[in-house]
């Protein structure tokens, strides 16, 4: 595994503690350091229609994506909930979290989300496994989560299907959790620098 910068760790810091497998954890820094620099500066939506206030403006793709991960960390905590996930299947859901909308605007950036988004995140992680501690299976459920995110939004522009659609229960719990997090109802508080307020 290659040693990391720090740069983007240092953003998404909170987020990554929640994973406790050490080795996973440091696959996901290695991850992390590679999410072009724009995601941590764009708005969530680039028309401003699809996501609530918090993820607008300068960061809100960032933050989108810790109330993102924030949400996935509370739920797989309740008990009373019953998901039945390992901890290394629960370290692994909140890795896609964090990365599934890391390469929205596509590599060079673009001007508007690009709908095959998931795909660019997967191909970055897939194309970067030599440098992380994870195995095979794990790089596939990874990307499987990831690929099926966006649910039932899984067309192009052109109404072209172009997206996997949530089939396994971890699709569906990382699906359910972007989706909840994208929720107009929903305004969750951060402070100044994109920290969740408590």
């Amino acid at each position: 595994m290659v040693a990391v910068s720090n740069t983007n760790i240092k953003e998404l810091e909170k987020e990554l503690s929640y994973i406790k497998n050490e080795r996973i954890r440091q696959s996901g820094e290695v991850l992390v350091e590679m999410i072009p620099s724009y995601f941590f500066t764009e708005a969530a939506s680039s028309t401003g229609k699809y996501h609530p206030n918090f993820s607008q403006g300068i960061g809100g793709l960032l933050r989108h994506t810790k109330a993102a991960v924030r949400i996935a960390y509370c739920l797989l905590n309740n008990n009373s909930l019953n998901y039945k996930f390992t901890n290394d299947e629960k370290d692994l859901i909140i890795l896609a979290i964090i990365m599934h909308d890391s390469v929205k605007r596509g590599i060079p950036e673009e001007k508007y989300t690009k709908a095959e988004h998931p795909h660019l995140a997967s191909k970055l992680i897939k194309d970067n496994t030599s440098k992380t501690s994870l195995n095979e299976d794990e790089i596939n459920l990874l990307c499987s989560m990831i690929n099926s995110h966006m649910g039932e939004w899984n067309k192009d522009y052109d109404g072209n299907e172009i997206l996997e659609k949530p089939k396994s229960k971890y699709e569906r719990f990382v699906h359910m959790c972007d989706y909840l997090s994208s929720q107009k109802f929903l305004e969750i508080k951060f402070d100044e620098n994109n920290n969740l307020i408590y």
